[in-house]
């Protein structure tokens, strides 16, 4: 494997604009069926885990390229491989699960689908995080990196991964032998949409990129009685509200203002009719973190306010507010920063200054890390943002205050066009620079 330094020069050499414009020729060639394919995914998601038609036309246009597929990875998962001589290791993934939200956009290829998810729960199914944006420019990846195997060397591993949204889909596919059944990547590079950049702008995020994502339900027992007559009850309400307003304190008072952390209650249920005290409240809580040490200051906490809360209401030890920390835990997304630059670098002389910014992290979730942290001393990862907003409605946002659509609302719509475009491009440069010819 080549040093970074190596690779940082051979970036240097290989990704000139006249190669870039080349790729981008390219891509206005094939986008008027690139734009069918997204339209037919983004009418057609599915749920986490029940990705079988999506991965299906991934295995299908991968096979086609002349990859080495293999699917079923992790439940639902695609692995398509492509040797082509020495060099590096690459790993390029898409997530392809939509979101349980009923669309309403409008659009003439808008979802009308409906499922139910792994939890039990029926629901329509969208798009809604423009994982048929990273679908569709992972295609055109293949394609382009198949009919261009003279301008690099090396083995290329395409990766269209399951249950992103659910947290789940790397470790699945980890589990399910990615790193031992198949080539194991010196470097993994991936995009995701962003509400927050113009259409076709690119933006790195050196260190860490999204959050530790934990959701904690804390449930807070008391005495039940009648409204009438409180003073014969331990009221869970009371003791619940309680609990949540100081929770706002772990971010405020005990964490730096330069450690970010979220701690959201999400979800208080409790009772059941106006006159009667209840037994029981339920709380559900997101907690966004970045380093474990962080992470488990701020879950520690929270059993201790909770517990702190229930003594002084009096409540005996056995009727202690509990709190339960779910196993779906997605950790935190770490960019290893000085390959992150250097990818920034290449795209930035090869697209321009204008197309290429540092951008800022995020306290959302993504399981890319995963990928990286299986190996973090022998595996370089980062994954970029590409630009899904109108120029126009992203300047006259932020000139008027006008809020829009965010990615997981019924009614986001990427500019899908420059997203499909700018994703392909930025993985198709980055991968011909890590795995330069000779």
């Amino acid at each position: 494997m080549k040093t970074l330094f190596a690779v940082a020069s051979a970036i240097t050499l290989i990704s000139t604009p006249a190669k870039a414009d080349a790729i981008s020729d390219s891509i206005a060639r094939d986008l008027p069926g690139l734009m069918e394919v997204y339209r037919d995914f983004h009418a057609n998601p599915e749920l986490s885990f029940q990705e079988v038609r999506s991965a299906a036309r991934l295995a299908a246009e991968a096979r086609k390229a002349g990859f080495e597929v293999t699917e079923k990875v992790g439940k639902t998962g695609v692995v398509a491989v492509m040797r082509n001589g020495p060099g590096p290791v690459v790993l390029i993934r898409a997530d392809m699960d939509g979101l349980p939200v009923i669309e309403q956009t409008g659009l003439a290829y808008a979802s009308k689908a409906r499922g139910t998810s792994t939890a039990g729960v029926e629901s329509g199914i969208m798009h809604a995080c423009g994982h048929d944006t990273h679908m569709t420019a992972w295609i055109e990846v293949a394609r382009l990196m198949a009919a261009n195997r003279q301008m690099w060397s090396g083995t290329l591993v395409m990766v269209g991964q399951p249950a992103e949204e659910v947290g789940l889909g790397a470790r699945a596919m980890l589990a399910d032998g990615l790193y031992t059944r198949f080539p194991k990547p010196n470097y993994a590079i991936a995009f995701h949409d962003s509400g927050d950049l113009a259409g076709g702008v690119i933006g790195t995020v050196p260190g860490y990129s999204f959050a530790n994502v934990d959701s904690v339900d804390l449930t807070v027992r008391g005495l039940g009685g009648h409204g009438a007559y409180p003073q014969t009850t331990k009221d869970p309400i009371v003791l619940a509200s309680a609990i949540v307003t100081r929770l706002q304190t772990l971010v405020s008072r005990e964490m730096s203002p330069f450690e970010p952390s979220v701690v959201t209650v999400g979800s208080f249920h409790a009772g059941a009719k106006h006159n009667i005290i209840p037994d029981e409240a339920q709380l559900q809580l997101t907690v966004r973190s970045y380093g474990d040490a962080h992470r488990q200051r701020l879950l520690d906490g929270i059993a201790r306010i909770a517990k702190g809360e229930g003594i002084a209401a009096g409540l005996p030890e056995d009727r202690m507010p509990t709190v339960l920390v779910r196993e779906t835990h997605t950790r935190a997304t770490w960019n290893t920063p000085d390959f992150t630059r250097k990818i920034n670098a290449v795209l930035t002389q090869s697209l321009g200054a204008d197309r290429v910014v540092e951008t800022t992290p995020t306290m959302a979730g993504e399981d890319f890390g995963e990928y990286g942290l299986a190996d973090s001393a022998n595996i370089q990862a980062t994954i970029l943002w590409v630009g899904a907003r109108r120029a126009d409605d992203l300047a006259k946002a932020r000139k008027d205050g006008t809020v829009l659509p965010s990615l997981h609302s019924p009614f986001f719509v990427p500019e899908a066009d420059k997203v499909i475009a700018a994703g392909a491009q930025a993985l198709v440069i980055s991968a011909m620079a890590l795995m330069p010819k000779g």
